[in-house]
């Protein structure tokens, strides 16, 4: 799918293949390292794309050929960890290379993902996000997701995630 770009380089979003997970696990480890959103323990299970892709639908953003986005949309199984049942999908580690912020990359790739979340048959779209994702909360406002505090929770103490939800 190609999107368009305010700098005419055309940005696509595609399935991640085998050759995009070194660059996967460089972007999503630098971009939470950088901006402090993970432990060292975390760091270890982001840089684990071949994990990831055993559990998930890997997406990237390609801009002129290079990975400057990724995502893992969970459309069954429990790698989702904040889904409720069958019929909800959700996206997980959704990462965007911070030299093309404000280009429309990560909107491209969580709409990448609500689209094959209906062509799966979900009838929800719910992830989890870190309070201080504050730039990804305004993109979740605008594509209309709405919290859901009732199923806000912590993976270990000292780590509390917000959950968000989107209905199809």
């Amino acid at each position: 799918m190609a999107l368009p770009s305010r700098d005419l380089t055309p940005l696509t979003v595609e399935d991640a293949v085998r050759a995009d997970w070194p660059a996967i696990a460089e972007l999503t480890v630098s971009v939470y390292r950088d901006e402090r959103l993970a432990s060292e323990e975390y760091l270890g299970q982001l840089a684990d794309v071949e994990h990831r892709a055993g559990r998930s639908q890997l997406l990237v953003a390609r801009d002129g050929g290079r990975v400057v986005g990724a995502v893992a949309l969970v459309l069954d199984g429990d790698f989702g960890e904040v889904t409720a049942g069958d019929d909800e999908a959700a996206f997980r580690m959704l990462v965007v290379d911070p030299a093309v912020r404000g280009r429309g990359v990560g909107e491209s790739l969580v709409r990448v993902c609500l689209d094959r979340a209906r062509a799966a048959g979900k009838r929800r779209v719910v992830l989890s996000t870190d309070p201080r994702m504050t730039a990804a909360h305004r993109l979740y406002d605008r594509l209309g997701f709405t919290r859901l505090p009732g199923r806000d929770w912590s993976p270990r103490p000292g780590i509390d995630l917000l959950v968000y939800v989107l209905e199809l």
